[in-house]
């Protein structure tokens, strides 16, 4: 009898010593509780069509100076399509991405990139409806509102990034 207990604590002591060589887990980034909304944009009024294609063209503008072919998509706050542009020879399975792109921006209410980022870190960005995780998506913001966004697609994610942006700050 003493020889089993003798082993049980001997057992309990070595279980006790591997147990306080692991590293502790590290805290969820997901538990942290911000003091603010984040995103908070409120919507405002749709954009026009004559503004969405002025935004368009700036973005293609930029895409021929680069020698890229790109789609451009333009939606207004609701996330519905107001303008859409596809350059000779660009790619068709860009003309729904770069749909996606800007309809995930106005709906998100943040640019596809943080959701290029998020998707990557927390796994649970996976299961939201509508996440487009790739750069190209850009909301449109006037005056503290969202009145739409840009998505551009028919390059890699920063050639779409990059032609979204100067569309984008064509609005200014």
């Amino acid at each position: 009898m003493k020889s089993r207990t003798l082993a049980t604590a001997v057992f309990a002591a070595g279980c006790l010593i591997a147990g306080a060589g692991q590293a502790q887990p590290t805290p969820n980034p997901l538990d942290v509780i911000p003091d603010n909304m984040p995103f908070d944009v409120p919507y405002g009024a749709p954009i026009s069509l004559d503004r969405a294609e002025s935004l368009i063209a700036a973005a293609v503008a930029e895409s021929k100076k680069r020698n890229w072919k790109m789609n451009v998509a333009v939606v207004d706050s609701g996330g519905n399509l107001v303008a859409f542009q596809r350059m000779d020879g660009a790619q068709l399975a860009s003309i729904a991405i770069a749909e996606h792109k800007a309809r995930a921006a106005a709906k998100f209410r943040r640019e596809t990139k943080l959701l290029e980022n998020a998707i990557q870190t927390y796994n649970y960005v996976a299961t939201l409806d509508d996440v487009i995780a790739s750069r190209g998506g850009i909301p449109l913001i006037e005056g503290g509102k969202l009145i739409g966004a840009i998505g551009c697609s028919g390059g890699a994610g920063s050639q779409d990034e990059a032609v979204c942006k100067v569309g984008a700050a064509s609005l200014k």
